[in-house]
This record gives structure tokens, sequence and C-alpha cells, in this order.
């Protein structure tokens, strides 16, 4: 009788750290806007705006802030807003769509956000997975913040939506901005 050894155990070996010039290509991949799932139900003209939003929660507390600048040609409006019991997602959901909902008209909507998960839900169709499933995460779960998404869905139908991400806190400026603005708010439901 002859004995088997073992089969040698898979070596698994951590990735490779990446270049610099990987680095830069992921970096400038990001900043390619990426088209959402959900498109206009009417061609949209050529109405060309730029929407940076931004939330911000102090999770204890559950004071929240949002905020969005719209930028079309050399005009910029700021607006933001906050909000008790809440959570950070909330606001970041709640910052596009005050902005969203801001427009006059439909729009061809450049959206830079600082949120994968806000990003994501529009551009790997998460949101239209949560709608298939009635409303739940792969896992069973009620999602979160039905109420704004299905808001979201609407504005989407009526303005062209790309998504850029940017990492936050890195120097860009309109997204640092959007920073500030929301965490003043949230500090507003302190005093």
């Amino acid at each position: 009788m002859t004995r088997k050894s073992a089969s040698p155990r898979p070596s698994f070996k951590s990735a490779a750290p990446r270049s610099a010039a990987q680095k830069a290509q992921s970096a400038a991949r990001d900043q390619l806007p990426i088209q959402a799932c959900i498109q206009p139900e009417v061609p949209v003209a050529a109405n060309a705006v730029t929407l940076y939003s931004d939330g911000a929660c102090d999770t204890q507390a559950g004071h929240g802030g949002w905020a969005t600048i719209l930028k079309y040609g050399e005009h910029a409006t700021e607006l933001s807003g906050h909000a008790e019991a809440t959570t950070n997602n909330r606001m970041e959901l709640t910052g596009l769509l005050e902005g969203l909902r801001a427009l006059k008209r439909p729009c061809q909507v450049r959206v830079v956000t600082d949120s994968q998960y806000l990003r994501k839900a529009f551009t790997d169709a998460w949101i239209l997975k949560w709608q298939r499933n009635g409303w739940k995460t792969a896992g069973g779960d009620a999602v979160k913040n039905q109420d704004l998404w299905e808001e979201l869905i609407v504005q989407a139908r009526l303005h062209a939506l790309t998504f850029v991400w940017v990492r936050g806190h890195t120097g860009h400026a309109e997204n640092e901005r959007v920073d500030e603005l929301a965490v003043a708010e949230r500090k507003k439901l302190r005093r």
C-alpha cells in the first residue's frame, strides 16, 4: 500500500504594491464620467451642469448635514441643510437629491461625489436590483433610505446623470467646499 502525500498548500501572495504609473492610471479612470443605469425618459438637451455633493453626520448624536454646489458655465449655486436622527448615507443621498430638485429643466448632470455607495448604486445598477428584489438587499434585508432612492429614480428619469468619484479630503476644491458646508450644517444642531 502506497501512501499519498498531502497535496501542497496553495501559496497566497499578497498583492504586489502598485506602481506610481498604476496609481496614476487608476486615479485618471476615477475622473472619467460613468453613465447611470437609469436614463431619462425624454432625451435631454445640451444644458450641462456639474453637481458636487456631500453629506456629514455625527453618528452618536444623529446630527447630519448635506451640501451641494451646482455649476453651470460661470455660474455657481451652493445649497445646504441639516437633519436630526439621520445617517451619513442619508445625508449623501439628500445632497444629490436637493441639487437635482433645484434644476429648473432637464440637464446633462455630471455628479462628482466622494461616496462610493452613492456612485455605485447608479453605475453598478444596485438601484435596479433593489427595485427588482422588492427593495431588499442581496442578503434579504430592507434597503435603507428607500424613500430617498425612489425620489432619486424620479430625478434620474428627468436628467441624464453621469458619476465621477473623487477621493475625499485630498484637496479637490469643490469636494472640500461641500464637505465644509455639510459639516457646518451638522454643527448647527449642536447649539
